[in-house]
Order: C-alpha cells, then sequence, then structure tokens
C-alpha cells in the first residue's frame, strides 16, 4: 500500500511485478515438486517471503534512479532507458551477492536451512528475470504514454526539490 500511495502508477508496477514474479515461482516450484519430488518447507517459504523484499527493492533502486534522471533535467522517456541501464548495474551486483549467499548456504548446508537456500536462490534468479523482462518494459510503456507518463503521475518529482523541473 505504502508502495502505491507513494510511487503511483509505479507503484502498480512493482505489485504487478511481485504477483508475476510470484506466479513464476509457484509454477517452478509446482513443476519441480512433480519432477523432483521437491518439498515446500517452512524454511522454503522463508526464502520465499525474503524475496518478495528483494523484488520489492529492485523495483525501488529503479524508480529512484528514475527520478533522479528527472531531476537532471531530462525527460520521462529519455530517463526511463537511462535511469534502467544505471539501476540494473546495482540490481545485478545485489542479486548476485545473495545469489552467492544461498549458493553458500546450499552447499555448507543440510535440511531446513538447505530448502531457504534453494528458494532464495530461485527467487533472486527470477527477480533479475523479472526486473528486466517484465519491470523495464512495463515502465517503458508507461512513460511513453503522454497522459500517464508525466512526473507528477508517476510521482518521481517528489523529494529533493525536483517539483521546480516538473512545471
Amino acid at each position: 500500500i505504502y508502495l502505491i500511495i507513494y510511487y503511483r502508477a509505479l507503484g502498480l508496477v512493482v505489485v504487478i511485478g511481485i504477483a508475476v514474479s510470484g506466479a513464476l515461482l509457484y509454477s517452478i516450484t509446482t513443476l519441480l515438486s512433480y519432477s523432483d519430488n521437491l518439498t515446500l518447507t517452512l524454511s522454503g517459504v522463508i526464502g520465499l517471503i525474503v524475496s518478495v523484499g528483494v523484488t520489492a527493492d529492485s523495483c525501488v533502486v529503479y524508480f529512484e534512479r528514475l527520478k533522479e534522471e528527472i531531476r537532471a533535467g531530462r525527460t520521462v522517456r529519455t530517463s526511463v532507458e537511462k535511469g534502467f541501464k544505471r539501476a540494473f548495474r546495482t540490481v545485478l551486483a545485489a542479486d548476485f551477492s545473495s545469489f552467492i549467499g544461498a549458493l553458500i548456504l546450499y552447499a555448507l548446508t543440510v535440511g531446513d536451512v538447505r530448502g531457504f537456500a534453494f528458494f532464495l536462490g530461485l527467487a533472486t534468479l527470477l527477480n533479475v528475470v523479472t526486473t528486466y523482462f517484465f519491470t523495464r518494459p512495463l515502465v517503458v510503456l508507461i512513460g511513453r504514454r503522454s497522459s500517464i507518463g508525466e512526473a507528477g503521475f508517476l510521482s518521481v518529482s517528489r523529494g529533493l526539490g525536483a517539483g521546480a523541473l516538473t512545471q
């Protein structure tokens, strides 16, 4: 709810992105449970819950970079692509470190902690896919529509004196 209030249209992108990521995770988990006898335990559920935060964080990194680009005087259309290129490097670095942690946990532990590590690693990989193939194209589409792509409706004019740039 906070993301929708703060980011407006972009907050809806976060909610839909989390739903898409959840649907992908559910599909993969269901497939693995039928083919490889994967069992979702409480620790696996915790890994999935942590991944929701990782997905939301990736969107926030992108949206804040988008705000910085608009504050620098660029148009929304230009900011969407330029902001994503810069933000995606940060998202990749964060997801890479999370994935390495999941790999180390998976390799060095047994039992429930291994389930946590598996689902955290899977969700981290899906976060990169969702960010690149869902969040970016949807924000590009929103930014191209003149009625929606205004800086005020995207809520990118909030904070740090950016309001003067959007008038």
